[in-house]
């Protein structure tokens, strides 16, 4: 994977939201502030789609990763919350706005061999009727937050039914 200078509005934008996040693993805004954080790799932005009961969540199923939210790396001249929107229209057909601040930063491989990225996990709440169009290859599917599944990170499913009690605390 190659690596190309964050933009200064990229990085601030990232730095301030990882600042704000919910949850932060991993050390990730320490990460985030290290001097050649610039330089030592991509973003990555995900979105945490949750049903209006918060029992479901919206995931894909990637090639290699199993089920996983949607997301993806952050283009030059994005922010993570940009990137987050992006993403989640390219893999389920959803356009959406994602919630007040992530609900998650972590800093995580996101492939054997991979250099470590500093991810963001934004949330919204959307009905789960709404229709999805996914990309050829990679289908988007309401899943249980009750029930596990196959994916690449097997926390995130604890880490998301965790968030749910935020959002209903909140509401």
């Amino acid at each position: 994977m190659t690596h190309r200078l964050l933009e200064p509005r990229t990085l601030e934008a990232a730095i301030c939201d990882a600042r704000r996040a919910r949850t932060a693993y991993d050390s990730a805004v320490e990460w985030l502030l290290r001097p050649e954080a610039a330089t030592s790799g991509p973003l990555a932005a995900e979105v945490w789609v949750f049903d209006s009961a918060l029992t479901h969540v919206l995931l894909v199923h990637h090639r290699w990763r199993g089920w996983v939210p949607p997301g993806g790396k952050v283009d030059q001249g994005e922010t993570p919350r940009e990137a987050a929107r992006r993403e989640l229209l390219e893999e389920t057909g959803v356009s959406a706005d994602v919630l007040g601040p992530p609900a998650a930063v972590t800093v995580r491989s996101y492939r054997a061999g991979w250099s470590a990225t500093v991810g963001m996990s934004y949330v919204t709440v959307i009905d789960r009727r709404t229709p999805l169009a996914w990309e050829d290859g990679q289908p988007a599917a309401w899943t249980r937050l009750d029930e596990p599944w196959q994916g690449y990170f097997a926390q995130d499913r604890l880490r998301m039914q965790e968030c749910t009690g935020w959002i209903s605390e909140s509401a």
